[in-house]
Protein backbone atom coordinates (compact mmCIF):
# COMPACT_ATOMS: atom_id res chain seq x y z
CA UNK A 1 0.00 0.00 0.00
CA UNK A 2 3.08 2.61 -0.89
CA UNK A 3 0.59 5.48 -1.95
CA UNK A 4 -2.10 4.70 0.20
CA UNK A 5 -3.11 8.12 2.79
CA UNK A 6 -2.07 6.39 5.73
CA UNK A 7 1.71 5.72 4.55
CA UNK A 8 1.38 9.88 3.24
CA UNK A 9 0.31 10.76 6.64
CA UNK A 10 2.94 9.16 8.23
CA UNK A 11 6.00 10.07 6.13
CA UNK A 12 4.36 13.66 6.26
CA UNK A 13 4.55 13.31 10.33
CA UNK A 14 8.14 11.94 9.75
CA UNK A 15 8.96 15.02 7.60
CA UNK A 16 8.13 17.61 10.12
CA UNK A 17 9.45 15.21 13.29
CA UNK A 18 12.73 15.58 11.35
CA UNK A 19 12.27 19.54 11.14
CA UNK A 20 11.04 19.70 7.42
CA UNK A 21 8.79 23.10 6.75
CA UNK A 22 6.06 23.49 4.66
CA UNK A 23 6.22 25.89 1.64
CA UNK A 24 4.94 29.38 2.38
CA UNK A 25 3.26 30.99 0.46
CA UNK A 26 4.55 32.25 -3.09
CA UNK A 27 7.36 30.49 -1.75
CA UNK A 28 8.94 28.87 -4.86
CA UNK A 29 7.91 32.21 -7.21
CA UNK A 30 10.09 33.92 -4.45
CA UNK A 31 12.82 31.60 -5.36
CA UNK A 32 13.16 32.10 -8.79
CA UNK A 33 13.12 35.55 -8.61
CA UNK A 34 16.06 35.71 -6.22
CA UNK A 35 17.46 33.22 -9.09
CA UNK A 36 17.33 35.55 -11.30
CA UNK A 37 15.08 33.10 -13.45
CA UNK A 38 11.85 35.60 -13.14
CA UNK A 39 11.95 39.69 -12.44
CA UNK A 40 9.49 40.69 -9.81
CA UNK A 41 6.81 42.02 -12.17
CA UNK A 42 6.73 38.51 -13.88
CA UNK A 43 6.22 37.13 -10.43
CA UNK A 44 3.22 39.35 -9.54
CA UNK A 45 1.77 37.85 -13.03
CA UNK A 46 1.61 34.33 -11.57
CA UNK A 47 -0.42 35.52 -8.60
CA UNK A 48 -2.39 37.48 -11.07
CA UNK A 49 -2.71 34.51 -13.31
CA UNK A 50 -3.84 31.87 -10.40
CA UNK A 51 -6.55 34.37 -8.98
CA UNK A 52 -8.19 34.88 -12.92
CA UNK A 53 -11.31 34.98 -12.62
CA UNK A 54 -12.14 34.86 -16.87
CA UNK A 55 -10.24 34.32 -19.80
CA UNK A 56 -9.19 38.20 -20.36
CA UNK A 57 -7.50 38.47 -17.08
CA UNK A 58 -5.84 34.95 -17.36
CA UNK A 59 -4.63 35.99 -21.12
CA UNK A 60 -2.92 38.93 -19.80
CA UNK A 61 -1.46 37.63 -16.71
CA UNK A 62 0.10 35.04 -18.82
CA UNK A 63 1.40 37.97 -21.35
CA UNK A 64 3.22 39.49 -18.68
CA UNK A 65 4.86 36.30 -17.46
CA UNK A 66 6.94 36.93 -20.67
CA UNK A 67 8.92 39.51 -19.45
CA UNK A 68 7.91 42.24 -21.89
CA UNK A 69 7.30 44.79 -19.17
CA UNK A 70 10.53 44.18 -17.58
CA UNK A 71 12.52 44.59 -20.65
CA UNK A 72 10.58 47.86 -21.70
CA UNK A 73 11.21 49.31 -18.15
CA UNK A 74 15.10 47.89 -18.73
CA UNK A 75 15.41 50.08 -21.82
CA UNK A 76 14.18 53.02 -19.51
CA UNK A 77 16.73 52.47 -17.20
CA UNK A 78 19.57 51.90 -19.52
CA UNK A 79 18.75 55.62 -21.02
CA UNK A 80 18.86 56.85 -17.58
CA UNK A 81 22.01 54.87 -16.50
CA UNK A 82 24.00 56.88 -19.54
CA UNK A 83 22.88 60.32 -18.39
CA UNK A 84 24.38 59.81 -15.19
CA UNK A 85 27.74 58.15 -16.20
CA UNK A 86 28.13 61.37 -18.68
CA UNK A 87 27.24 63.85 -15.38
CA UNK A 88 29.36 61.93 -13.36
CA UNK A 89 32.52 61.57 -15.67
CA UNK A 90 32.22 65.32 -16.47
CA UNK A 91 32.21 66.19 -12.38
CA UNK A 92 34.68 63.06 -11.49
CA UNK A 93 37.11 65.08 -14.95
CA UNK A 94 36.14 68.32 -15.13
CA UNK A 95 39.13 68.87 -17.59
CA UNK A 96 38.74 66.08 -20.07
CA UNK A 97 34.73 65.87 -20.26
CA UNK A 98 32.59 68.49 -20.53
CA UNK A 99 29.43 68.81 -19.08
CA UNK A 100 26.71 67.58 -21.81
CA UNK A 101 24.26 70.13 -22.71
CA UNK A 102 21.10 71.58 -20.79
CA UNK A 103 19.50 71.45 -24.04
CA UNK A 104 20.43 67.91 -25.16
CA UNK A 105 19.39 66.98 -21.60
CA UNK A 106 16.12 67.74 -21.54
CA UNK A 107 15.31 66.70 -25.05
CA UNK A 108 16.74 63.00 -23.83
CA UNK A 109 14.41 63.15 -20.71
CA UNK A 110 11.65 64.20 -22.67
CA UNK A 111 12.12 61.24 -24.36
CA UNK A 112 12.04 58.75 -21.56
CA UNK A 113 9.13 60.84 -20.48
CA UNK A 114 7.29 59.99 -23.42
CA UNK A 115 7.86 56.17 -23.66
CA UNK A 116 6.88 56.77 -19.90
CA UNK A 117 3.28 57.97 -20.24
CA UNK A 118 3.08 55.56 -23.19
CA UNK A 119 3.29 52.55 -20.22
CA UNK A 120 1.39 54.57 -18.05
CA UNK A 121 -1.80 54.61 -20.30
CA UNK A 122 -1.68 51.10 -20.17
CA UNK A 123 -2.74 50.70 -16.67
CA UNK A 124 -6.36 51.67 -16.97
CA UNK A 125 -6.95 48.86 -19.39
CA UNK A 126 -4.83 46.44 -17.58
CA UNK A 127 -6.57 47.66 -14.17
CA UNK A 128 -10.14 47.06 -16.25
CA UNK A 129 -9.20 43.94 -17.02
CA UNK A 130 -7.56 42.54 -13.95
CA UNK A 131 -10.75 44.01 -12.05
CA UNK A 132 -13.33 44.09 -13.87
CA UNK A 133 -15.41 47.43 -14.43
CA UNK A 134 -18.06 48.06 -11.43
CA UNK A 135 -21.31 49.16 -12.44
CA UNK A 136 -23.96 49.63 -10.04
CA UNK A 137 -27.50 48.43 -11.13
CA UNK A 138 -29.92 51.12 -9.33
CA UNK A 139 -33.33 52.75 -9.48
CA UNK A 140 -36.21 53.40 -7.89
CA UNK A 141 -37.90 49.97 -5.92
CA UNK A 142 -39.78 47.73 -8.07
CA UNK A 143 -38.24 49.17 -11.61
CA UNK A 144 -36.62 45.68 -12.90
CA UNK A 145 -33.30 45.98 -11.75
CA UNK A 146 -32.97 42.19 -10.15
CA UNK A 147 -34.80 41.17 -13.74
CA UNK A 148 -32.18 43.25 -15.39
CA UNK A 149 -29.17 41.48 -13.33
CA UNK A 150 -30.83 37.77 -14.24
CA UNK A 151 -31.48 38.58 -17.90
CA UNK A 152 -27.87 39.58 -19.08
CA UNK A 153 -26.18 37.23 -16.54
CA UNK A 154 -28.73 34.56 -18.03
CA UNK A 155 -29.00 32.83 -15.10
CA UNK A 156 -31.90 33.60 -11.83
CA UNK A 157 -29.03 35.28 -9.79
CA UNK A 158 -31.25 37.61 -7.92
CA UNK A 159 -34.88 36.69 -6.26
CA UNK A 160 -37.86 38.59 -8.22
CA UNK A 161 -41.01 39.58 -7.00
CA UNK A 162 -44.09 42.32 -7.68
CA UNK A 163 -43.25 43.60 -4.04
CA UNK A 164 -40.82 46.69 -3.48
CA UNK A 165 -38.20 46.25 -1.25
CA UNK A 166 -37.28 42.62 -2.37
CA UNK A 167 -33.59 43.34 -2.50
CA UNK A 168 -32.44 44.04 0.70
CA UNK A 169 -28.65 43.88 0.05
CA UNK A 170 -26.45 44.04 -2.76
CA UNK A 171 -25.60 41.16 -5.09
CA UNK A 172 -22.59 41.17 -7.31
CA UNK A 173 -21.79 38.82 -10.60
CA UNK A 174 -19.17 39.37 -13.49
CA UNK A 175 -20.55 39.23 -17.50
CA UNK A 176 -17.94 39.80 -19.87
CA UNK A 177 -18.72 42.08 -23.12
CA UNK A 178 -16.33 42.43 -25.88
CA UNK A 179 -13.66 40.81 -24.22
CA UNK A 180 -14.07 43.20 -20.98
CA UNK A 181 -15.36 42.05 -17.45
CA UNK A 182 -18.01 43.79 -15.89
CA UNK A 183 -19.02 43.89 -12.23
CA UNK A 184 -22.63 43.96 -12.48
CA UNK A 185 -23.75 45.23 -8.57
CA UNK A 186 -27.45 44.32 -8.07
CA UNK A 187 -28.95 47.04 -5.05
CA UNK A 188 -31.79 47.76 -3.17
CA UNK A 189 -34.42 50.32 -4.84
CA UNK A 190 -34.47 53.47 -3.84
CA UNK A 191 -37.31 54.85 -1.78
CA UNK A 192 -38.30 57.72 0.86
CA UNK A 193 -40.10 55.08 3.00
CA UNK A 194 -39.05 52.26 3.88
CA UNK A 195 -38.47 49.52 7.15
CA UNK A 196 -35.50 49.43 9.06
CA UNK A 197 -33.79 46.74 7.60
CA UNK A 198 -34.63 48.09 4.03
CA UNK A 199 -33.24 51.10 4.94
CA UNK A 200 -30.31 49.73 5.19
CA UNK A 201 -30.19 48.30 2.23
CA UNK A 202 -30.77 51.24 0.33
CA UNK A 203 -27.25 53.06 2.53
CA UNK A 204 -25.82 50.16 0.39
CA UNK A 205 -27.30 50.58 -2.86
CA UNK A 206 -25.75 54.70 -2.41
CA UNK A 207 -22.23 53.36 -1.67
CA UNK A 208 -22.00 50.93 -4.08
CA UNK A 209 -23.06 54.25 -6.58
CA UNK A 210 -20.66 56.20 -5.22
CA UNK A 211 -17.91 53.76 -5.73
CA UNK A 212 -19.04 52.23 -8.96
CA UNK A 213 -17.36 53.28 -12.55
CA UNK A 214 -20.66 53.52 -14.16
CA UNK A 215 -24.46 53.82 -13.12
CA UNK A 216 -26.91 51.70 -14.96
CA UNK A 217 -30.21 53.66 -14.19
CA UNK A 218 -33.31 51.37 -14.27
CA UNK A 219 -36.72 53.22 -13.87
CA UNK A 220 -39.81 52.87 -14.62
CA UNK A 221 -41.26 53.44 -18.51
CA UNK A 222 -45.06 52.08 -18.07
CA UNK A 223 -46.25 54.76 -14.99
CA UNK A 224 -45.33 58.95 -14.58
CA UNK A 225 -41.71 59.32 -13.31
CA UNK A 226 -41.38 59.16 -9.48
CA UNK A 227 -39.63 61.66 -7.47
CA UNK A 228 -37.12 59.05 -6.20
CA UNK A 229 -36.44 58.66 -10.07
CA UNK A 230 -35.66 62.06 -10.94
CA UNK A 231 -33.64 63.15 -7.92
CA UNK A 232 -31.61 59.66 -9.08
CA UNK A 233 -31.58 61.07 -12.86
CA UNK A 234 -30.16 64.14 -12.04
CA UNK A 235 -27.67 62.89 -9.39
CA UNK A 236 -26.11 60.54 -12.33
CA UNK A 237 -26.15 63.13 -15.36
CA UNK A 238 -22.57 63.85 -14.89
CA UNK A 239 -21.11 61.08 -14.90
CA UNK A 240 -20.94 57.71 -17.31
CA UNK A 241 -23.75 55.94 -17.21
CA UNK A 242 -26.66 54.06 -18.86
CA UNK A 243 -30.44 54.64 -18.32
CA UNK A 244 -32.82 51.75 -19.43
CA UNK A 245 -36.66 53.14 -19.02
CA UNK A 246 -37.98 49.44 -18.26
CA UNK A 247 -41.71 47.93 -18.96
CA UNK A 248 -42.14 49.32 -22.16
CA UNK A 249 -44.59 46.67 -23.04
CA UNK A 250 -46.65 47.82 -19.58
CA UNK A 251 -46.72 51.00 -21.18
CA UNK A 252 -44.48 54.64 -21.80
CA UNK A 253 -45.65 57.23 -19.62
CA UNK A 254 -42.61 57.18 -17.50
CA UNK A 255 -40.59 57.54 -21.01
CA UNK A 256 -42.86 60.50 -23.08
CA UNK A 257 -41.58 62.39 -19.70
CA UNK A 258 -37.85 62.10 -19.67
CA UNK A 259 -35.64 65.46 -20.01
CA UNK A 260 -33.32 66.28 -22.71
CA UNK A 261 -30.26 64.32 -20.63
CA UNK A 262 -32.00 61.04 -21.20
CA UNK A 263 -33.10 61.41 -25.09
CA UNK A 264 -30.92 58.87 -25.23
CA UNK A 265 -32.24 56.07 -22.90
CA UNK A 266 -32.83 52.39 -23.87
CA UNK A 267 -36.23 52.20 -23.92
CA UNK A 268 -37.42 48.37 -23.72
CA UNK A 269 -38.35 45.22 -21.55
CA UNK A 270 -35.49 43.16 -19.41
CA UNK A 271 -37.85 40.18 -21.10
CA UNK A 272 -37.09 41.35 -24.44
CA UNK A 273 -33.64 40.54 -26.57
CA UNK A 274 -33.30 43.69 -28.11
CA UNK A 275 -33.07 45.70 -24.99
CA UNK A 276 -30.49 43.36 -23.63
CA UNK A 277 -28.67 43.69 -26.57
CA UNK A 278 -28.41 48.06 -26.43
CA UNK A 279 -27.95 47.78 -22.50
CA UNK A 280 -25.17 45.89 -23.85
CA UNK A 281 -24.14 47.54 -26.44
CA UNK A 282 -24.18 50.78 -23.96
CA UNK A 283 -21.98 49.65 -21.60
CA UNK A 284 -19.09 48.07 -24.29
CA UNK A 285 -19.29 51.55 -25.55
CA UNK A 286 -18.47 53.51 -22.08
CA UNK A 287 -14.93 51.39 -22.21
CA UNK A 288 -14.09 50.89 -25.54
CA UNK A 289 -13.95 53.99 -26.78
CA UNK A 290 -10.72 55.22 -28.13
CA UNK A 291 -7.56 53.27 -29.08
CA UNK A 292 -7.83 49.77 -27.17
CA UNK A 293 -5.12 48.38 -25.08
CA UNK A 294 -2.96 45.44 -26.88
CA UNK A 295 -2.54 43.21 -23.51
CA UNK A 296 0.03 40.79 -25.35
CA UNK A 297 2.31 43.89 -25.80
CA UNK A 298 4.01 45.15 -22.49
CA UNK A 299 1.21 46.45 -19.77
CA UNK A 300 1.34 47.60 -15.89
CA UNK A 301 -0.60 45.00 -14.21
CA UNK A 302 -0.87 46.35 -10.82
CA UNK A 303 -1.10 49.32 -9.08
CA UNK A 304 2.77 48.97 -6.99
CA UNK A 305 4.02 49.22 -10.89
CA UNK A 306 2.31 52.53 -11.32
CA UNK A 307 2.83 53.83 -8.29
CA UNK A 308 6.44 53.43 -9.58
CA UNK A 309 6.35 54.22 -13.01
CA UNK A 310 4.47 57.22 -11.34
CA UNK A 311 7.73 58.29 -8.84
CA UNK A 312 10.00 58.59 -11.90
CA UNK A 313 7.91 60.09 -13.97
CA UNK A 314 7.49 63.02 -11.28
CA UNK A 315 11.57 62.87 -10.80
CA UNK A 316 12.14 63.48 -14.21
CA UNK A 317 10.24 66.85 -13.81
CA UNK A 318 11.85 67.87 -11.30
CA UNK A 319 15.09 67.61 -13.20
CA UNK A 320 13.53 69.06 -16.13
CA UNK A 321 12.17 72.50 -14.16
CA UNK A 322 15.82 72.67 -12.70
CA UNK A 323 17.52 72.77 -16.18
CA UNK A 324 14.76 75.20 -17.17
CA UNK A 325 15.54 77.63 -15.07
CA UNK A 326 19.35 77.72 -15.74
CA UNK A 327 20.61 75.79 -12.97
CA UNK A 328 24.10 73.82 -13.20
CA UNK A 329 23.20 70.37 -15.05
CA UNK A 330 25.13 68.51 -12.83
CA UNK A 331 22.34 69.16 -9.78
CA UNK A 332 19.41 66.90 -11.90
CA UNK A 333 21.69 63.81 -10.54
CA UNK A 334 19.77 63.18 -7.61
CA UNK A 335 16.49 63.42 -9.57
CA UNK A 336 17.32 60.86 -12.05
CA UNK A 337 18.59 58.45 -9.40
CA UNK A 338 15.46 58.46 -7.62
CA UNK A 339 14.05 57.98 -11.10
CA UNK A 340 15.88 54.81 -11.85
CA UNK A 341 15.67 53.36 -8.63
CA UNK A 342 11.65 53.53 -8.61
CA UNK A 343 12.41 51.81 -12.18
CA UNK A 344 14.19 49.12 -10.13
CA UNK A 345 11.38 48.97 -7.47
CA UNK A 346 9.09 47.88 -10.24
CA UNK A 347 11.18 45.41 -11.89
CA UNK A 348 12.83 44.17 -8.55
CA UNK A 349 16.30 45.53 -8.86
CA UNK A 350 15.51 47.58 -6.10
CA UNK A 351 13.14 45.74 -4.27
CA UNK A 352 13.33 45.21 -0.35
CA UNK A 353 12.42 42.67 1.92
CA UNK A 354 9.53 44.65 3.29
CA UNK A 355 8.23 44.98 -0.27
CA UNK A 356 8.87 41.16 -1.12
CA UNK A 357 7.16 39.80 1.43
CA UNK A 358 4.11 42.52 0.68
CA UNK A 359 4.12 41.21 -2.83
CA UNK A 360 4.28 37.64 -2.00
CA UNK A 361 1.81 37.14 1.04
CA UNK A 362 -0.46 37.09 -1.92
CA UNK A 363 0.06 33.79 -3.33
CA UNK A 364 -1.24 30.58 -2.30
CA UNK A 365 0.75 28.14 0.11
CA UNK A 366 3.87 26.82 -2.09
CA UNK A 367 3.48 28.20 -5.75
Amino acid sequence: MHGSPAVARETLVAALAAGARLAGPGEFTRRAFFHGKIDLASAEAVADLIAAEHTAAARAAAARLSGGLAREVDALHASLDEILEELAAAIDFPDEVETPPAARLVERIAGVRARIAELAATWERGRIVREGVAVAIVGPANAGKSSLLNALLGDERALVSELPGTTRDTIEETLALDGTPFRLIDTAGIRAHADRLEAAGIERSERALDQARVALVVVDASTPISREARDLLARTRERERVVLFNKSDLGRAGYDQREAPERGAVFGSTGHGTTLNEVRAALSSLVVTGETIDLSRPHLGTARQADALLEADRALAYAQETLAIGDPADLISGDVLRAVRALGELTGREADERLLDAIFARFCIGK
